[in-house]
């Protein structure tokens, strides 16, 4: 089944971008002469049904919508990245849905038409990974090891972009209302049916204020 449905995280609270998240959330500071949120919606045209969740200053973020985008209220309780899937799981339908993180931006292949055309019907995860070689702004040291058959492991190798295909079938064995993908990810991983593919172009983390003329230094090259 081809995933047609996309969630947008934009509910966190973006601490590490203060001070310019003291009037606004994080999706909304521009990047380019465009905000975050933007920046990572514009790439899914075609996907019929795109929620985006909010928390923070939630109603910057629905003004800033288009009128056929739904949003998943969390502004009673922040639920973190699983928790808030689960939440908007109502809004995107049944099977596999795309997840962004919308702290990045993007400069090669579209990122869900890449995902869409690896995915198999055998997997329970696919995740977007890049080589350090090719990631900007980001201070970790990678997330996830990949072997010849594109199965993945923690470990410090690639770095997860934030951009996901997902079964979200699984949501409904955790017990506590806020958490995080991995509690998702780790019953995949024990069922050897996480998947990850390399994104090939460049990308760049947008969660400090100095990222921001690193990103846009990217997209002007």
């Amino acid at each position: 089944m081809t995933p047609n449905a996309a969630l947008f995280f934009a509910a966190g609270l973006g601490t590490r971008m203060a001070p310019l998240t003291e009037d606004r959330p994080k999706p909304m500071i521009e990047v380019a002469g465009k905000p975050l949120l933007h920046h990572a919606m514009d790439m899914a045209e075609g996907i019929e049904r795109q929620v985006v969740n909010v928390h923070y200053r939630a109603g910057q973020i629905r003004d800033a919508l288009a009128e056929d985008i739904m949003s998943s209220d969390e502004t009673d309780q922040l639920l973190e990245t699983g928790g808030g899937l689960r939440k908007a799981l109502p809004l995107l339908g049944d099977g596999p849905v795309f997840t962004m993180n919308t702290d990045a931006v993007w400069k090669g292949p579209n990122p869900f038409d890449m995902l869409r055309s690896a995915w198999r019907d055998e997997m329970g995860g696919l995740l977007l990974l890049i080589d350090r070689s090719n990631a900007r702004g980001h201070v970790g040291k990678g997330d996830f090891l990949i072997d010849e058959n594109a199965q993945i492991t923690p470990g410090q190798g690639l770095i997860y972009t934030g951009c996901q295909i997902i079964r979200p079938d699984r949501l409904s064995e955790v017990k506590t209302d806020a958490f995080s993908m991995w509690e998702l990810w780790n019953r995949l991983l024990d069922e050897r049916s996480l998947y990850g593919l390399r994104y090939t172009g460049n990308w760049c983390d947008v969660g400090r204020p100095d990222c921001i003329p690193i990103a846009e230094e990217m997209l002007r090259q």
